[in-house]
């Protein structure tokens, strides 16, 4: 049995990326910050017939990622797959000329320091068998940045930069490693104007990448 491991396993995406690959014969680990809600979470897709079990970490803290995700992997023997996209802080909405570098900084922490921390604790494995997927997500805006997002975009360009590169290093490998930037307001309640879109029209995006396999980024638009 495969495994895919959800590093944001919120109501929404985090629930609906795992949806899409338990209901094709996946395990599921879930990781966030409360307990309680990776519970609730893993008895929601027990009952839809999906192994699940929620692993509670921190992605401002590399020990605690990593050692969740070392958990996961003994408990369901190895992680296939791995989905990086922790809900981080509000963006303060603050234009690139307004942003500090602390606002910067706690971005990165969230978006790009944490997604090494967790590709450094399943890529060895990976590696070892010759194959895995690695998948990464952001906002549109870190391929089109708007001036309003300054601090957030900032951390997701530079999140896709490492994520297209990191493809470059791992193809030859046979390890898949994609970014997707999701250029829609996801779920009700968009702001006027807005498009969007419900988790469940965006969670096959990440399916294909990992069945695909010949494309290191996908942009979700409506």
């Amino acid at each position: 049995m495969s495994t895919i491991a959800v590093v944001g396993a919120g109501p929404g995406m985090g629930l609906a990326i795992a949806r899409t690959f338990g209901s094709r014969g996946f395990d599921v680990a879930l990781f966030s910050r409360n307990q309680a809600n990776l519970d609730a979470h893993a008895a929601t897709l027990a009952a839809e017939g999906i192994a699940a079990k929620g692993f509670a970490a921190d992605v401002l803290d590399a020990e605690s990622l990593t050692g969740a995700l070392d958990a996961a992997a003994q408990h369901f023997g190895g992680i296939d797959v791995l989905e990086y996209s922790p809900g981080g802080p509000e963006p303060k909405y603050l234009t690139p000329t307004k942003v500090t570098a602390a606002d910067v900084d706690l971005q990165m922490r969230y978006l790009v320091h944490g997604a090494i921390a967790a590709t450094g604790a399943v890529l060895p494995a990976m590696r070892q068998a010759g194959t895995g997927t690695l998948l990464f997500t952001t906002g549109a805006g870190s391929v089109d940045p708007t001036p309003m997002l300054g601090d957030i975009n900032t951390a997701g360009a530079a999140l896709r930069s490492w994520v297209l590169n990191l493809h470059k290093e791992l193809e030859p490998e046979g390890i898949q490693a994609a970014h997707v930037a999701i250029g829609a307001w996801i779920g009700d309640r968009a702001p006027e104007g807005v498009p969007s879109a419900s988790a469940d029209q965006i969670s096959p995006l990440y399916w294909d990448l990992h069945v695909q396999r010949d494309q290191s980024e996908k942009i979700f638009t409506v």
